[in-house]
């Protein structure tokens, strides 16, 4: 077996997550991030192979994104690092974030063990630091319904604005889907989906999508699934393709996209966090918002009002049902909150 150093290994891993699991654009970078800095570790610690990691070195990894172990070399024999100097180590990260880099880090080493290229997977048996249960924060429908009327609404722009009208369509839609903002950000015209015998987004909004209708989406792993909105969102909609978006996407050669730009190009996931936060400042709303307080919101809104949570699964595009129950625990809170209120023999 041929020496393996890391950079080589995780040029041979992301080859292969690009070919077989079609990962977004994203996620790969998220994945060569976290292989460049355990590259940059293993570098520090001498370890010019892949071969010399043992099960030992990557739990010393943990312990140290952890904040737990000092730097090897000369800084761990003569006491602690300089605060900030070269050998520090860096800053401890969150149980999350730990746990997605070494799973990036064991992902790499399994695929190097069962290739042939490395003779153990250093990374069985390797354990994370449990993660605490953070509950996603959904704001009350009243808060959304402030959102929404905000969008768009500045003092100076009027309701039949482009921007405005693409605004509350873009808020009104990521709201009646809960879709990710990168899954609605990169929807084509062609992505709307009306009732049968309604006609086309294409051909006439209006009667197309004024009652609502579904929504092609592409997720994590380049997974479609179809989503339905409702006629608050249909309405939107109609209104921004009819009068908002011929206007501004004269600029953009032609675009497919659903939702564009200033220059007429597709809209970016950024800005789209920039509309949202303008609106919740316009509606007063203290809390932190962001695309995903809406999907959170979606979730639970669904789920408080009855809806299956395999049915909300499956909107939301999650791989594990696990990953949705977390919101019946952020419902089942808020129920209890109310009997806690309300009933004169619940203290």
């Amino acid at each position: 077996m041929g020496r393996l150093t890391a950079q080589q290994g995780a040029e041979r891993y992301l080859r292969h997550v690009t070919l077989e699991r079609g990962l977004s654009a994203n996620s790969l970078a998220a994945y060569r991030r976290d292989l460049d800095a355990y590259a940059a570790w293993l570098d520090r610690r001498g370890i010019d192979e892949l071969s010399r990691v043992t099960p030992d070195t990557l739990s010393e990894y943990v312990a140290e994104l952890n904040g737990g172990a000092a730097p090897a070399g000369g800084a761990a024999a003569s006491g602690a690092a300089a605060p900030g100097g070269p050998d520090a180590p860096p800053p401890p990260l969150a149980p999350a974030s730990i746990t997605r880099r070494l799973s990036t880090v064991r992902g790499m080493h399994r695929f190097l063990f069962e290739e042939g290229l490395l003779e153990s997977h250093a990374g069985s048996g390797v354990r994370t630091p449990k993660r605490a249960l953070r509950l996603p924060k959904a704001l009350p429908v009243e808060d959304v319904e402030a959102l929404l009327a905000a969008a768009g609404g500045g003092e100076d722009a009027t309701a039949d604005q482009p921007v405005a009208l693409r605004d509350r369509a873009l808020l009104e839609l990521l709201y009646a889907s809960g879709a990710r903002v990168s899954e609605i950000t990169a929807l084509d015209v062609d992505d709307l989906l009306s009732v049968p015998g309604r006609g086309d987004a294409w051909g006439d909004p209006e009667r197309a999508l004024a009652e609502g209708g579904f929504l092609r989406v592409t997720g994590k792993g380049s997974k479609q699934r179809i989503v339905p909105y409702g006629s608050y969102a249909g309405r939107a909609l109609a209104a921004y393709l009819v009068r908002a978006r011929p206007t501004m996407a004269e600029r953009g050669g032609g675009t497919p996209a659903l939702f564009v730009g200033p220059r007429g190009g597709r809209l970016s996931r950024q800005s789209a966090w920039l509309v949202i936060r303008a609106a919740a400042e316009r509606a007063g709303i203290t809390a932190e918002v962001s695309p995903h307080t809406l999907r959170h919101s979606f979730a639970t809104h669904l789920l408080a009002g009855g809806a299956d949570v395999r049915t909300v699964q499956e909107m939301l595009g999650h791989a594990s049902v696990t990953t949705t129950q977390i919101y019946t625990q952020v419902t089942a809170d808020t129920l209890r909150e109310h009997y806690l209120t309300a009933h004169p023999r619940a203290r």
